[in-house]
């Protein structure tokens, strides 16, 4: 068998048995998505049969010019030739075009003009993108044996973090298996996955789920694209969003925590080379990726030193509250829930407010007067997700310390969601594990012009909640009510709808 370039010249000669042979790492060769790697694969058939499904598979993965096996008749002589090559799929779901078999005495193509002929079609198909959008193109894979509702529901909350990543989402598949313990989804099936998304122009896969270090290895092996996870796209939303040192500082800890264990081999490191420039290359950056166990270590601890000083100002700070008997309270719950949007209507302040997940990520304090010359501290903290990164939560126990000095946590639940429930328990699971399960606690529906005003007593008994909506700031009174009841004793004026856990 070899592989020759487009002079046709010999590059390779690969001796295998009548089963396989192992191909060249063939990274160096070009991988533009509408150019071939300039190579032909020729190869020969023993037992006369047509072009395999692995011989379509390397051609497809590897991008080669084309492919062609010939039969070996029982003399020992060249018998007939299967030629395949790349083709556009324009929607019909094809990815090559198979020749009529043919002698090797009739076999006169000109190879230079049908590769040409191959690349210009490549080049002119119809771009994903807008011209200038320079998103990474991406498609979403979720493997597991939760049920379809459970997991059409995470895949598109990861298709949520995505575009928060600042991705271009292509498509999404979703597999009912358990994951394998190299390939997630089975390397046969990875392999035809990576079909689809070349053919679709991606550039990353993402998985719905925390890749283990030798699955990317393993995943890496076999594909140039980027593989990403959900660790990562969470990691890089807090690196794109971080704007203060202390949140800086956090975010590139949890990073190269994320990082450290993917460093112990060559193949990792290659791997996660091709992240940078991108999602997953923000925060440390590439020199990061590239340096050893142990200077990594060295920043680590180095981080942690400074984060301990940051925590140190921070008790100092809430020292000086406590001392002049300035009550606090934090606002909690899911990311995207109208949190920021609260905090500025209760404080008449202008903390950043987005329809994306993660949109606050420093903690932000505004000072809110009550009636009678009182005033409290208002905390707006980092909202909740479900798979958050261990790694990441344990960068940030600085800042959810606020959250076990505050007087009173406000639960923030969205009423058009359709996964409140799960939210709301998630957030509740989340404050048992930092041991805030028995702090005063108001519950709060936001969102309420977004549904049904039917079912807004239903939800309020359920939640026991105070129903409100952010955009309207007299909706807002009978939290300020509750609040004043809570910390100062006074008895609120609410409706009779009205609940309050305390």
């Amino acid at each position: 068998m070899c592989l020759s370039i487009d002079g046709g010249h010999i590059e390779f000669l690969l001796v295998g048995d009548a089963r396989s042979l192992f191909l060249p790492d063939l990274s160096d060769y070009r991988r533009a998505q509408s150019r071939l790697c300039g190579l032909r694969l020729v190869h020969t058939h023993l037992g006369r049969e047509p072009l395999t499904r692995e011989d379509l598979t390397d051609l497809a993965l590897l991008r080669l010019d084309l492919v062609a096996a010939i039969e070996v008749t029982e003399k020992g002589q060249a018998g007939q030739v299967h030629i395949a090559h790349l083709i556009p799929t324009n929607g019909n779901g094809r990815s090559w075009e198979i020749s009529n078999p043919q002698s090797v005495q009739d076999l006169k193509p000109d190879f230079f003009d049908l590769v040409d002929d191959i690349e210009k079609a490549f080049a002119s198909q119809v771009p994903t993108q807008r011209p200038g959008d320079k998103r990474t193109r991406a498609i979403l894979v979720h493997v597991s044996e939760k049920p379809r509702n459970l997991a059409e529901d995470s895949i598109q909350e990861l298709e949520d973090l995505a575009q928060s990543a600042g991705m271009h989402v292509l498509g999404k598949i979703l597999q009912r298996r358990p994951p394998d313990p190299r390939f997630v989804m089975g390397e046969g099936r990875f392999k035809e996955t990576l079909i689809d998304a070349m053919q679709s122009d991606a550039e990353a896969l993402v998985f719905d789920m925390n890749l283990s270090p030798a699955q990317v290895a393993s995943l890496s092996s076999i594909s140039n694209m980027k593989i990403l996870d959900r660790s990562l796209i969470i990691l890089d939303i807090f690196a794109q969003h971080a704007v203060s040192r202390e949140g800086m500082l956090q975010v590139e800890l949890a990073q190269l925590r994320y990082m450290l264990p993917r460093l112990g081999a060559k193949q990792r490191s290659i791997a996660f080379s091709r992240l940078t420039g991108g999602i997953g290359g923000r925060g440390p950056g590439e020199t990061k990726l590239e340096i050893d166990k142990r200077r990594v270590k060295d920043r680590i601890a180095l981080l942690e030193r400074q984060l301990n000083k940051l925590t140190e100002r921070r008790r100092l700070r809430r020292q000086v509250r406590v001392e002049a008997n300035i009550p606090t309270i934090s606002v909690v719950g899911y990311t995207n829930v109208g949190k920021s949007t609260i905090v500025n209507q209760l404080t008449g302040s202008n903390v950043s407010v987005q329809d994306a997940l993660f949109a606050t990520l420093d903690p932000v304090s505004r000072r809110l007067r009550f009636p009678h010359e009182r005033e409290a501290i208002v905390t707006d903290t980092v909202g909740f997700i479900r798979n958050l990164p261990e790694d990441l939560l344990d960068a940030f126990r600085a800042t959810l310390e606020e959250l076990h000095e505050a007087d009173v946590l406000v639960h923030v639940l969205d009423a058009s969601s359709k996964h409140i429930e799960e939210q709301y328990q998630l957030v509740r699971d989340m404050l048992a594990q930092l041991g805030l399960q028995d702090k005063s606690c108001i519950n709060i529906l936001n969102k309420t012009d977004k549904i049904d005003r039917n079912d807004l007593p239903g939800l309020c008994a359920r939640f026991q909640a105070l129903p409100i909506c952010a955009l309207d700031r007299r909706s807002l009174l009978p939290l300020t009510d509750a609040l004043s009841f809570l910390l100062w004793g006074e008895k609120p004026i609410m409706s009779k709808e009205s609940n309050v856990v305390g």
